[in-house]
């Protein structure tokens, strides 16, 4: 009698578990492959493996990185032959998975049960916009508006250097030459997709003021090499830029230090970054992995992942991206109360930029494929 009710309890439990859709976390496994820049990147990768830490602690999934500096195709490969149920590859290297290469199937298609998750971009539909593999979903980030926000913020920064700044700042006269500058690490949608908006918030300011910026623009750095983004940099603050924004990984800590030289600003990305430089790092962009992998991973634990869309997209209010609360660069602007004043009301006008972000302003989200016109925007000179 008692091994007949424990058969029948164990089929009553087992037909809730297949209810629920959840699965043990002690079967599942995910993996992170990393981009160029590498784990220690101290933002995009970083802030990943973050999630992943937290998946395994709060959720008890295991995870496994890999630093996939040359081949990402065989790392993805690698991971679904070992059976990781989620893989998220953060390269910007779509070509083997989506479609397949050398004469082999795509890599989705070769592992049905295993989902993909790449970032920064949607590659994973076709000309007429049907998803191609149900096993692979598109991570998007708002970074469009929150680039458009930084350019915003370093055109009004720049017009009142003078009475911001004092000491150990050593500022180009906008009345001799406006200039801003952008260095990014690839020339695809994910870069260009804060490029573009970075733009626009630049102009849509000197426009209110009635001022041309020039605008330089390197869109092939890479992500590794520091001595890349301070030369570049370099260029460009000599040039007039008195700011300089960089989405190229660690390259960006080239163009912090370059700043700090020559006494000028830059713009970070991904992570907050704003103490790398204290004082000479304006704000950051951010793109915090960290949100999605934790949220797509939960859903793998809960059973909903199947239910997810092959879209997702982390807006200004979702925490993933966004600018910082631009607290470091506030600790260095000058004590005076013209200063205080200066910047009180430049965080309302940012404040203010913001709010109508999605409804009277609308920025180019190039990472979804829409195309940015220069012509729009008639008061950035881009070089």
């Amino acid at each position: 009698m008692k091994k007949k009710l424990w058969v029948f309890v164990s089929l009553v439990l087992i037909a809730m578990f297949a209810m629920t859709g959840a699965v043990s976390a002690s079967d599942l496994k995910i993996g992170i492959v990393c981009s160029a820049a590498g784990q220690n990147d101290n933002g995009y990768n970083q802030s990943a493996i973050e999630g992943a830490k937290q998946v395994s602690e709060e959720l008890g999934i295991d995870y496994k990185v890999i630093d996939a500096t040359s081949d990402v195709p065989a790392a993805l490969e690698t991971l679904a032959e070992d059976g990781y149920n989620l893989i998220f590859s953060l390269e910007y290297d779509f070509e083997a998975l989506i479609k397949g290469v050398g004469g082999n199937k795509p890599i989705a298609e070769q592992y049905p049960d295993t989902t993909f998750v790449v970032f920064n971009d949607n590659p994973n539909i076709d000309e007429n916009g049907n998803v191609i593999h149900k096993n692979v979903i598109s991570v998007l980030f708002d970074v469009h508006e929150a680039s458009f926000v930084a350019g915003a913020l370093s055109v009004l920064v720049n017009e009142n250097n003078a009475v911001l700044f004092g000491e150990g700042y050593h500022f180009t006269d906008p009345a001799k030459a406006r200039a801003i500058g952008f260095i990014g690490g690839t020339n695809s949608n994910g870069i260009t997709v804060f490029s573009y908006g970075f733009i626009q918030g630049i102009n849509y300011v000197a426009q209110q003021l009635g001022v041309k910026y020039d605008y330089y623009a390197k869109y092939d750095a890479g992500f590794s090499d520091p001595a890349t983004g301070s030369t570049v940099a370099g260029t460009y603050y000599d040039n007039g830029a008195n700011v300089v924004f960089g989405c190229a990984g660690n390259v960006g800590d080239g163009i912090t230090s370059k700043a700090k030289e020559v006494g000028k600003l830059a713009i970070q990305v991904d992570a907050n970054k704003d103490n790398q430089q204290p004082g000479y790092v304006l704000t950051s962009v951010l793109k915090n992995t960290k949100v999605p992998v934790y949220t797509i991973s939960k859903a793998l634990k809960d059973g909903t992942l199947s239910s997810m869309g092959n879209l997702q997209t982390y807006s200004l209010s979702s925490g993933a991206t966004g600018i910082t609360d631009l607290s470091v660069i506030g600790e260095h602007i000058q004590k005076t109360d013209a200063a205080a004043a200066k910047w009180a009301e430049i965080k309302q006008q940012v404040s203010d930029i913001s709010a109508k972000i999605g409804s009277d302003i609308k920025v180019v989200n190039a990472a979804i494929g829409e195309k940015f016109d220069p012509a729009s925007c008639p008061n950035v000179v881009i070089k």
